[in-house]
């Protein structure tokens, strides 16, 4: 998201020339190292064949990239919206906003659910994480972080616990109390450490381990307990803004995206890259999972979500119309997979019919973008979060 993007351009010695210039931060063999782009470019000549140039890799890499296009084309027999023809029309919609949520100083950046599909946790760019009642609407707990622009929350599983990460390149764990006077933010623990801003975060299927992305290109995945880096995963080639875990309880894979314009599904045992998808026309600010965790969405800065299907491995839908011209920054389905709730950067969320690929209601409340949208975990509400400094639940 361009208002949303920090390009933080490190500037010392570089590791292998010693000269004093901006750096890029790469990865060999998942340990970082400081390089001029001089020194990139060499390092990238030295294991040249002879004969070959840079030059004639990058048309090969085109040509092998138009054939996988080629095949997948072979594969696209039938479009979504026409396998589903027959299937009956969603009825008309009444959903409303049935609870405003105040507190927050400034831009509401990211919620999450808690499983005992009650409670909340929100963070701001006023540098706040708010753990919220959505019953009641009562701020259970409040706390400080050490930056502004908390670009990430999570809950986890238990709801015993929080996590929050944002520009001081960290993600933090906080343990709940039931003690609503207790200093939370003592008891917060450095879990993630990355070298760019966090972008996103979530639990696996324990509060044992936990998921970030990262403005510095990459995601990881890391022991709660210890803090100890566990996997990396290595393949975007900009800022990574989103990622979601596949949600079957055995799952092993989750997928990212970001500003290179890419969807990467990725292996979490191996750290490989399993399956890209490259159909965006700029940034993906954001991705999830289908239900049944065979397919996924995005939405992106150029005005469009998209769905992809994981067993044909390619696009089956757009999600777009003319009078859309807003970048969308977020995505989530419904229980049943029926219905996709997408926010834009127009203040509007539009709901639209996953199968049909026809809008079928926009709903109006916000005064200023919309930064995430989450279906809660038994299907019956929806949360949204503004940059108009509130979150919103609609029934």
């Amino acid at each position: 998201m361009c208002d949303q993007t920090f390009v933080a351009a490190t500037f010392g010695p570089c590791d292998n020339c010693t000269t004093a210039s901006p750096l890029m931060n790469i990865y060999i063999k998942n340990e970082a190292i400081n390089y001029c782009s001089f020194c990139v470019e060499v390092m990238a000549c030295q294991g040249l064949q002879k004969g070959e140039s840079l030059a004639n890799l990058k048309r090969e890499c085109e040509s092998l990239k138009k054939k996988l296009e080629e095949e997948r084309g072979k594969l696209n027999d039938v479009e979504l919206h026409q396998v589903a023809e027959k299937v009956e029309v969603v009825g008309a919609l009444s959903i409303k906003t049935r609870r405003v949520l105040k507190g927050h100083g400034n831009k509401v950046l990211c919620m999450d659910w808690c499983k005992d599909k009650r409670r909340l946790v929100s963070s701001s760019q006023d540098g706040k994480v708010i753990v919220w009642d959505g019953f009641t609407l009562n701020k259970e707990h409040g706390m400080t972080m050490p930056t502004t622009w908390v670009m990430a929350c999570a809950y986890a599983p238990s709801g015993c616990a929080v996590a929050c990460g944002g520009l001081d390149n960290k993600c933090s764990v906080i343990p709940l109390s039931l003690d609503s006077n207790e200093n939370l933010a003592a008891k917060k623990k450095t879990v993630a450490m990355h070298t760019n801003y966090i972008s996103g975060c979530t639990f696996t299927n324990s509060d044992m381990q936990l998921l970030s992305s990262s403005g510095d290109g990459t995601c990881a995945l890391w022991d709660v307990e210890s803090g100890q880096l566990l996997q990396s995963f290595h393949g975007h080639t900009a800022d990574v803004l989103s990622l979601d875990l596949a949600p079957s309880e055995t799952g092993n894979t989750f997928v990212s995206g970001g500003c290179d314009k890419k969807a990467n599904v990725w292996d979490m045992r191996s750290g490989q890259n399993i399956q890209s998808f490259e159909c965006h026309e700029s940034d993906i600010n954001c991705v999830k999972y289908y239900p049944s965790g065979d397919a996924f969405a995005s939405a992106s800065d150029d005005a469009t979500c998209r769905f992809f299907d994981l067993r044909a491995d390619r696009e089956v839908a757009v999600f777009q119309k003319d009078s859309i011209i807003f970048g969308a920054s977020t995505v989530d389905f419904s229980l049943s997979g029926r219905l996709l709730f997408a926010g834009y950067n127009d203040y509007t969320m539009n709901v639209w019919d996953v199968l049909k690929g026809n809008r079928v209601s926009i709903l109006f409340g916000h005064e200023n973008r919309i930064s995430r949208v989450r279906v809660s975990p038994d299907g019956t509400a929806l949360c949204s979060a503004s940059w108009d400094n509130t979150l919103r639940i609609w029934a």
